[in-house]
C-alpha cells in the first residue's frame, strides 16, 4: 500500500501542478521520496516538526495549493491533532492527511508507535472525510480521488503488505460500502486491511451451513448508514472487523447507527481496549483479537444473540409475557 500511494501522489503531481507536499523526514517510509525525486520544488522536508508541518499545509492550503501530508499515524493523530483541529478542520482547508504505519503495522517498533485509536481521534473531528483503503489499487484510486475533491481528508495506509481484494474493474467512491459476498444469516463489516480475514471466517461458515454477508467500508466518515440499515434489517446480526480500538472507530460508527434506525445484535472485532507488543505484524493480529477464529466466534455470538432476541420477542406479544399453558382436551 506504500509503494502504491507513493507511485500514485507522484502520477496526480504530474498532472496537477497545485499539488505540494510535506513530510516529517520519513519520506523513505512513507515513499513520498517518488514525488520529492520527481517534483523537488514542491516537495519540503520539516523534519521531526509533525505540527509546525500541519500549520504550515494550512498556509499553503490557503492560497490554493493542495497539500499532501505525510506522517505516521499516530503523529498526526495524536502529536499535531490539536493543529489539525485549529488550523486545517475548523477552516474546512483543502489539506489531505496521510497516516502512514496505521494499526499494528508499525509492529517492531512497539506500542509507542502503534496507531489504534487515530480513526476515534479524526472520525469525531468535524469536516474531515475518513478514508481506510483495504489495498493497493484501492489505495490508488482514493489518492486520485481525493486529490480532485475539496476539503481536509484523513487517508490510512498499512505498513505491512496486504492481500489484494480489488481488480480492475473496481471504482473507488467516497461513501458507499462494496458489498463483496452475499449472505442472509449474518453480515462481516469490515474496513482497512483485514478484508481476507473477514472471507476467510464467511468460508469457514459457509462450510457450516451460515451464510455471511460480506461488506467492506473504504470510508468510515461518511459512513454508509443505508448499507447498514438494510444489513441489519434482512441478516439480523452483525459483526465488525477493523485494525483498530473496538471503541471509536468501524464498531462505534456502526453501533451508532444501529442504535438510532435499525437495532440488531452487534459484535466488535478489533483490539479490545489495550495497548499491543512488539512482534511480528500477523501474529500481533491474531494475539489482540483479529484472527480468523476471532471473526467466527464474533459471528455465532451475535446469531446466538439474534436467536435469543427473537425469542423474547416472540414471548412478549403474549399474555403476561408468558408461553401459554398446553392446552387440555376436554
Amino acid at each position: 500500500m506504500r509503494e502504491a500511494y507513493g507511485l500514485a501522489l507522484k502520477e496526480v503531481g504530474e498532472t496537477n501542478p497545485r499539488i505540494v507536499v510535506l513530510d516529517s523526514d520519513v519520506s523513505h517510509s512513507t515513499k513520498t521520496i517518488y514525488f520529492g525525486r520527481a517534483f523537488p520544488d514542491r516537495f519540503f522536508n520539516f523534519g521531526i516538526q509533525e505540527a509546525n508541518m500541519m500549520d504550515a499545509a494550512a498556509g499553503l492550503a490557503a492560497v490554493g495549493l493542495i497539500p499532501f501530508v505525510n506522517t505516521f499515524s499516530f503523529l498526526a493523530s495524536l502529536r499535531a491533532a490539536e493543529q489539525v483541529r485549529t488550523s486545517i478542520a475548523y477552516n474546512r482547508l483543502n489539506v489531505k492527511i496521510v497516516g502512514s504505519y496505521a494499526g499494528l503495522s508499525d509492529s517492531y517498533d512497539g506500542a509507542s508507535h502503534q496507531s489504534v485509536f487515530d480513526l476515534a481521534v479524526m472520525r469525531s473531528m468535524p469536516n474531515i472525510t475518513v478514508i481506510v483503503p483495504s489495498d493497493r489499487l484501492e489505495t490508488r484510486q482514493a489518492v486520485r480521488v481525493v486529490a480532485e475533491m475539496d476539503g481536509p481528508v484523513y487517508l490510512r495506509i498499512c505498513r505491512n503488505p496486504v492481500p489484494d481484494i480489488f481488480w480492475g474493474g473496481y471504482s473507488f467512491r467516497i461513501g458507499p460500502a462494496n458489498l463483496l459476498r452475499s449472505g442472509g444469516d449474518a453480515t462481516i463489516l469490515v474496513t482497512g486491511v483485514l478484508v481476507q480475514r473477514a472471507f476467510d471466517a464467511a468460508a469457514v461458515l459457509a462450510a457450516e451451513g451460515i451464510q455471511c454477508r460480506v461488506m467492506q467500508f473504504p470510508t468510515l466518515k461518511p459512513l454508509d448508514a443505508e448499507a447498514i440499515k438494510v444489513a441489519s434489517e434482512e441478516t439480523g446480526a452483525l459483526v465488525t472487523v477493523e485494525e483498530h480500538n473496538i471503541i471509536g472507530g468501524l464498531g462505534s460508527a456502526v453501533a451508532e447507527v444501529l442504535g438510532a434506525v435499525a437495532p440488531a445484535p452487534l459484535e466488535r472485532v478489533g483490539i479490545a481496549d489495550t495497548f499491543a507488543e512488539s512482534g511480528d505484524y500477523e501474529q500481533l493480529l491474531d494475539k489482540y483479537g483479529m484472527s480468523v477464529e476471532d471473526v467466527i466466534a464474533a459471528v455465532r455470538r451475535a446469531m446466538a444473540r439474534k436467536v435469543r432476541r427473537a425469542g423474547k420477542a416472540e414471548t412478549s406479544k403474549r399474555p403476561n409475557g408468558r408461553r401459554p399453558e398446553k392446552e387440555i382436551p376436554r
